[in-house]
């Protein structure tokens, strides 16, 4: 008899939420003082997240109106677009981007930055994180471009109070094993903003996050997530959830915006794109899992659907790994 996948539940939301495998690009802790301002450049893949600890900071994210953060309040940038941190408006037009500027490291991935003048100081945390699950692509591409969990007097948030205060104790002291200590509790961080935005925003209960909560395609989508490579059909999937073939379909595609059939191929390319990335298999392995006939024939899908050869994946992957 085989055990019992303990993270295998009748959650689809939650199992995707699971699977956001987070890799920190980028931590620092910022010490500024007035007149300042921080230019974040682009990222492709990644998620910016901002927590001020002392002071304020005006974010200034494109597609989104500029505004303040106070202490208490987490930012999420999940697009990867490049914006500003300042302490006004005018700042903001000349803010230097942060590569530039001179970084104290403390480890390879977290580093201290100071900046500005002699007005009123402000202490921020920010980084960046890579988010490398195929779930990713679907929940980012779900989500506005900017998202702020605001401080409010709600005993739902106090998860967040706490852990922004333990962010901000080990910010201000820095004790020896603090950066990792803040890079831990940011993913945290990220994680319990994104399920409190899918809990309070309406647009989260519409396109593919709507859909993984539906009471039907939800679980259709998790039988998909969890095994890619099986033969599946619309009839299998809507026998797997009680429905007739026509009607499943159409909910579906309703739902999600494309058809089932379209939306596996995909999940299957970003699965198959996740394994070059990850893992030692080869395209002639990945082509006969996904049900391709021939290699040549799955890179042509590849390569349509996601843009890029799956040789040039695994090519990037083998060059990082000898440090080119």
């Amino acid at each position: 008899m085989r055990g019992v996948d303990p993270w295998t539940s009748e959650d689809p939301l939650g199992e995707a939420l699971h699977f956001l495998r987070m890799t920190g690009a980028f931590y620092c802790r910022s010490e500024l003082s007035e007149p300042w301002g921080l230019t974040m450049p682009e990222m492709a893949d990644c998620l910016w997240f901002h927590v001020v600890t002392r002071g304020r900071c005006l974010l200034s994210v494109p597609g989104s109106t500029p505004r303040y953060l106070t202490p208490g309040e987490f930012a999420l940038v999940p697009h990867g677009l490049g914006h500003v941190l300042s302490s006004d408006r005018e700042a903001a037009q000349t803010a230097p981007v942060v590569w530039g500027l001179p970084h104290e490291y403390v480890s390879d991935r977290y580093a201290v930055v100071r900046h500005g003048e002699d007005g009123p100081p402000a202490t921020m945390i920010c980084g960046a994180v890579r988010l490398d699950h195929p779930s990713a692509v679907q929940l980012i591409g779900s989500l506005p471009p900017l998202i702020v969990v605001e401080s409010v007097p709600a005993a739902r948030l106090s998860w967040m109070h706490s852990t922004l205060g333990l962010i901000a104790d080990e910010a201000k002291y820095l004790r020896p094993g603090g950066e990792a200590v803040i890079t831990r509790l940011s993913d945290i961080l990220v994680i319990q903003a994104l399920r409190w935005w899918i809990e309070h925003d309406p647009a989260a209960q519409i396109g593919w996050l709507g859909a993984l909560q539906d009471s039907a395609v939800g679980p259709a989508l998790a039988r998909m997530h969890r095994d890619p490579d099986k033969p599946w059909t619309v009839a299998s999937l809507a026998a797997e959830v009680a429905m007739s073939r026509s009607a499943f379909s159409a909910r579906f595609t309703s739902m999600v915006g494309e058809s089932p059939m379209r939306y596996l191929a995909r999940w299957r390319m970003r699965a198959a794109h996740d394994a070059l990335r990850s893992a030692d298999v080869t395209v002639a392995e990945l082509a006969k899992r996904s049900g391709y006939q021939s290699e040549a024939a799955f890179a042509r899908a590849f390569k349509r659907m996601l843009g890029v050869s799956p040789g040039s994946v695994r090519r990037r992957v083998e060059m990082s790994a000898i440090g080119a």
